[in-house]
């Protein structure tokens, strides 16, 4: 018998984890990634729950907690920068075991690359823009490489994935827009620090934070509420800065400081707060995994780790099953009841997230407070914490 093909469209988080668990059961995959070399942009993630799970099993722990942060404090400000809300991050320690750790997203997708075995083919500058599927196989033309057959195909390309627009359809009949927009950057030598602090300035309907990072560097995330989404195209980051500065110009704090930053940045993540809702994640031998199947949001904060134990799962079954469309079914009846969980979840705090009224605001920092009370923390943050799934093992 010949060694099963795999194409997996995209080389982050998702599409990684996906490649090492399948070759760890034997099976061929070649990544293919938009991007012409390995992202380096995004956020500040927390990680826990399975997907630390996952991470252990792929023995990531130790490269990933030398390459964490041990963030100490989210701080709450006011326009003067005086502390008006927050909460020391113990609190999720805690209620993780200590199993929870901060990490920049770009590094936790490198040190998972970092794993796959020696001979995985990465395509990078290039995408697909034609899937065939037959019988048996499935025919993959590129924009740039040679057409190509496989065994079956995984879409693992984010929020906007070629992959599901050409098997599934237009991402509008999937996305549900959450009412906010997130974006994030990073520079050089700012002048404002505080180590192992996220430090978080909020006005109605908006934040603007920054964390500091190792070499110098100081990360920003800006969120704002829009009714509708915008007009801007994923890559004109022209506009996207012209519109985080009308959102942002007129703030206090260190805001007019963070503009004038935005304006020397070449790398600005700019993405709409959103879920992808699918009622099921394949269509014959091609399937969706992490945010092009189910993207939970920046609300749930958990993305990357969910995204990583679908990738588990998907490759467990792909690995048992003789037939790919055997192993999407399995992967889906395991996974999307607590995929759901978690987004109807994350729907629900996206209220809380960025208050639209300045007594909504002093609410939610007056609810920050209360969570240095052990068990006002655990009756707020326990059930959102805890994965309530219990995960195959697989002989991989």
């Amino acid at each position: 018998m010949s060694q099963r093909t795999a194409l997996i469209c995209g080389a982050g988080i998702a599409g990684a984890t996906l490649a090492y668990w399948l070759g760890k059961a034997g099976i061929n995959a070649t990544l293919v990634e938009r991007a012409p070399r390995p992202r380096t942009g995004g956020y500040i993630i927390d990680f826990w729950g399975r997907g630390y799970d996952i991470a252990e099993k792929m023995g990531l722990l130790p490269e990933l907690k030398a390459a964490g942060y041990d963030v100490r404090e989210l701080r709450i400000v006011n326009a003067k920068g005086r502390r008006v809300g927050g909460f020391g991050v113990d609190v999720f320690r805690e209620l993780t075991g200590g199993r929870y750790v901060s990490v920049a997203r770009a590094d936790l997708a490198r040190l998972i690359h970092n794993k796959i075995e020696p001979g995985f083919a990465t395509l990078f500058g290039d995408s697909i823009i034609r899937i065939q599927q037959g019988e048996a196989v499935v025919d993959v033309e590129f924009e740039h490489a040679p057409r190509r057959r496989f065994d079956f195909v995984v879409g693992a390309d984010g929020l906007h994935s070629a992959v599901r627009r050409l098997v599934f359809g237009a991402q509008d009949r999937y996305e549900k827009y959450l009412g906010y927009y997130v974006a994030a950057f990073a520079v050089d030598d700012y002048r404002q620090r505080d180590e192992r602090v996220y430090v978080s300035y909020e006005m109605p309907g908006k934040q603007i934070a920054r964390f500091a990072m190792r070499e110098g560097r100081t990360l920003f995330l800006l969120v704002f509420a829009a009714d509708q989404p915008l007009p801007i195209d994923p890559r004109d980051a022209v506009s996207q800065k012209a519109r985080l500065h009308c959102e942002f110009d007129r703030g206090g704090w260190e805001c007019p400081a963070i503009m004038a930053e935005l304006d020397r940045c070449d790398d600005l993540y700019f993405d709409p707060v959103s879920q992808i809702r699918m009622d099921t994640w394949s269509k014959g031998r091609v399937a969706l995994v992490g945010d092009a199947a189910f993207c939970p949001s920046l609300l749930a904060g958990q993305g990357s780790a969910l995204a990583m134990t679908a990738a588990y799962v998907l490759a467990g079954e792909l690995a048992a099953a003789d037939r790919p469309q055997a192993a999407f079914v399995r992967y889906e009846q395991l996974l999307q009841p607590f995929i759901r969980g978690k987004q109807e979840a994350a729907e629900r705090f996206a209220r809380s997230f960025a208050p639209k009224t300045q007594f909504g605001l002093f609410v939610r920092n007056q609810v920050t407070k209360a969570f240095a009370v052990p068990l006002v923390a655990s009756l707020t943050l326990g059930r959102l914490v805890r994965d309530a799934i219990d995960l195959p093992t697989y002989s991989t």
